[in-house]
């Protein structure tokens, strides 16, 4: 435990809740693809067929997290996983949140062509997304970096003007 928290820089224990929460969302993710390309079979494969898929995602996530240590200014490894965390339920959100937006000003699949519904649901979701990342930033101690982090976005969209 002492290597695993010198690795990730952890001071103290309550800093351990971040990976625990990421390694069991992380759990969580694996099995849910698993269960999309098993439905048909018993549960028992799905379950034997998560422990690869998990396997897979965390090296990937590690790998991540390598090229990303040395872009993102943070001051200790765990914080990383607390900005994932963020990313992950700001885009889940922007698009739970997108969906009954358009349904209350009247835009369904039924009633626009697919194409245009499909744009402007994700336009929608990316207005929220922008709100929502800096609310989760702060909600997770991470406000400063998720506000550096919306001004980048929002320069590269072109619109430096808000900004200042």
């Amino acid at each position: 435990m002492e290597k695993f928290k010198k690795q990730w820089e952890i001071q103290h224990n309550w800093q351990l809740l971040f990976p625990i929460f990421g390694l069991l969302a992380l759990g969580y993710s694996a099995f849910k693809l698993s269960n999309a390309f098993l439905k048909d079979y018993p549960i028992a494969f799905t379950i034997v067929a998560t422990v690869p898929v998990f396997y897979s995602l965390l090296k990937l996530t590690l790998f991540i997290f390598k090229k990303l240590e040395n872009k993102w200014i943070l001051d200790y490894k765990w914080e990383m996983i607390r900005v994932f965390i963020v990313f992950a339920i700001t885009g889940s959100s922007s698009m739970l949140i997108g969906r009954p937006i358009m349904k209350l000003m009247g835009i369904t699949k039924e009633n626009l062509n697919p194409l245009l519904y499909w744009i402007l649901f994700i336009i929608i979701g990316l207005i929220f997304y922008q709100i929502l990342l800096v609310f989760f930033g702060w909600l997770f101690g991470q406000f400063k970096f998720f506000w550096e982090f919306e001004k980048k976005m929002l320069r590269r969209f072109g619109l430096k003007r808000f900004l200042d």
